[in-house]
């Protein structure tokens, strides 16, 4: 660990008798950045299955939004808040449960500190699902590249807390909906 090579994974769905894949190329899924793309893969999946085709064909559906495309659309404008630093990590997603990082309730702090030049640090407490998290590198990076996209965010701290220890009950209602957790 860390992977250095990406590994093909795949969404599945099972709606009564039918199994609906998407295929995925390695490393796609990774690639999903926000909530906004994983509910439009999942509503993709759920549509009727086509005619002509079996369920698992027909599930196929165009791929997402690439992390670099949503880094570089412009931030929601308005001042550099926790707020809108927490919408901003909603782009980075758990590459094995495809919910974002916050949803999941991975993010524990965010400060804010006033650096030189009209500039911001933006230091973050993180948790991850489990300590040995395979995908904790991954996320670091991704959180790091996300919020150094921001207007006025100069340097960007993740520092990795694992107490309290992450639970379920810390996810959000959607990240519970996304999962099938009832």
């Amino acid at each position: 660990m860390p992977a250095t090579v990406d590994t093909a994974a795949h969404e599945v769905k099972i709606e009564g008798d039918d199994v609906f894949v998407r295929l995925c190329e390695p490393g796609q899924l990774a690639q999903q950045t926000s909530n906004h793309a994983s509910a439009n893969a999942v509503a993709a999946l759920t549509a009727a299955p086509p005619k002509a085709e079996g369920p698992i064909e027909g599930a196929m559906n165009p791929m997402p939004a690439q992390a670099s495309e949503l880094a570089s659309q412009p931030a929601a404008s308005g001042q550099l808040s926790e707020d809108l630093v927490r919408e901003e990590l909603k782009k980075v997603v758990d590459p094995e449960l495809f919910v974002n990082i916050v949803d999941l309730g991975l993010i524990y702090n965010v400060d804010l500190v006033p650096a030189a030049e009209n500039m911001t640090t933006c230091k973050i407490e993180m948790t991850m699902t489990s300590p040995m998290c395979p995908a904790g590198p991954q996320l670091i990076a991704n959180s790091k590249q996300v919020l150094s996209q921001l207007p006025g965010v100069g340097n960007v701290e993740v520092k990795i807390v694992l107490d309290p220890p992450w639970t379920p009950d810390k996810m959000t209602q959607d990240a519970r909906d996304q999962l099938g957790i009832f």
